[in-house]
């Protein structure tokens, strides 16, 4: 019985971060971090940002992919995007990266 339990385990840390593509996968905002703070998911899976603190906004801003900031999204709204091309994309929390070092990492694969 031990030893399966440790079998589903290992097997849970390696399969567990990887999604099939047309999914959604979401991360949650709260206590000033992005929970699961990095991701790899299949190209065409949909990430969905929930802010799950009582008061205060948040973003997840792709700078890299030079967008503006301030897409805020407050507590109980979403923020989602499509992941169509293989890549590491990082972003931030705007209002929340120096102070908190808010950020994440959304990793698309084949």
């Amino acid at each position: 019985m031990f030893r399966a339990n440790i079998i589903l385990l290992l097997l849970g840390l390696f399969v567990a971060p990887y999604t099939l593509a047309g999914e959604t996968v979401t991360v949650i905002a709260k206590d000033y971090k992005f929970q699961p703070e990095e991701i790899t998911v299949k190209v065409g899976t949909t990430v969905r940002w929930e802010n799950h603190e009582k008061r205060q906004y948040h973003s997840a801003w792709f700078e890299v992919l030079g967008e503006e900031p301030g897409d805020y999204f407050f507590p109980g709204d979403i923020r989602e995007r499509t992941f169509d091309k293989p890549g590491s994309y990082h972003y931030i929390c705007e209002p929340h990266h120096e102070s908190h070092q808010m950020k994440g990492v959304v990793h698309v694969v084949e």
